[in-house]
């Protein structure tokens, strides 16, 4: 009977783990541990990484926006005198047209045109031209419209005379021209 004692013994022991399998699956689940720690540290420096990369494009164009900004100043810091000095052409081109209407002096007239080809030689220096205006269909956006006339030689939404001339700076508006527009032919 001893022997039937030691077999039952023997398949006893099958169903419970021994220490060589107890420490098998705990290495297994250290090594499970491990690899989900490295999954997670791989998944943080990813996130990291997609981080440091968006901070880095969101500098590239804030870089690019600094730089168009002053590249703006830099073309457009002189406006303010520039505004500052068209009335003087204003004045000047009346004072031509007046002395040219009453038939004053020649000298002055001269002298007055050299002021203002010296003026507005300097004024396209600094990218100051003026806006075409007499003839041309009129543009809300460059001209500013005073008054409107009947015009037989004039077609209609175009501009009759300029009281005031209108300048670019650049590609952008100074002032808009004041402009009288046609209205078409008179009604009669």
């Amino acid at each position: 009977m001893p022997e039937e004692h030691q077999n039952a013994n023997i398949i006893d022991n099958l169903d419970t783990p021994s220490p060589d399998d107890c420490h098998a699956t705990e290495e297994t689940g250290l090594v499970e541990e491990l690899q989900q720690a490295l999954a997670a540290k791989a998944a943080e420096a990813k996130s990291l990484n997609d981080k440091y990369l968006r901070l880095a494009a969101e500098f590239d164009n804030y870089k690019r926006l600094i730089q168009r900004d002053q590249r703006d100043q830099i073309r457009f810091g002189n406006e303010q005198l520039l505004k500052e000095l068209l009335p003087v052409v204003d004045n000047l081109e009346r004072a031509i047209k007046a002395s040219q209407e009453g038939g004053s002096s020649d000298v002055l007239i001269q002298g007055v045109n050299l002021t203002l080809k010296q003026l507005t030689g300097a004024l396209t220096r600094f990218h100051v031209i003026p806006i075409e205006t007499v003839g041309q269909p009129f543009d809300p956006a460059t001209h500013q419209a005073v008054t409107s006339v009947a015009s037989e030689k004039v077609p209609e939404r175009h501009v009759v005379d300029e009281f005031q001339r209108g300048y670019l700076l650049h590609d952008r508006i100074l002032r808009a021209a004041m402009v009288s527009v046609s209205t078409g032919q008179a009604d009669g």
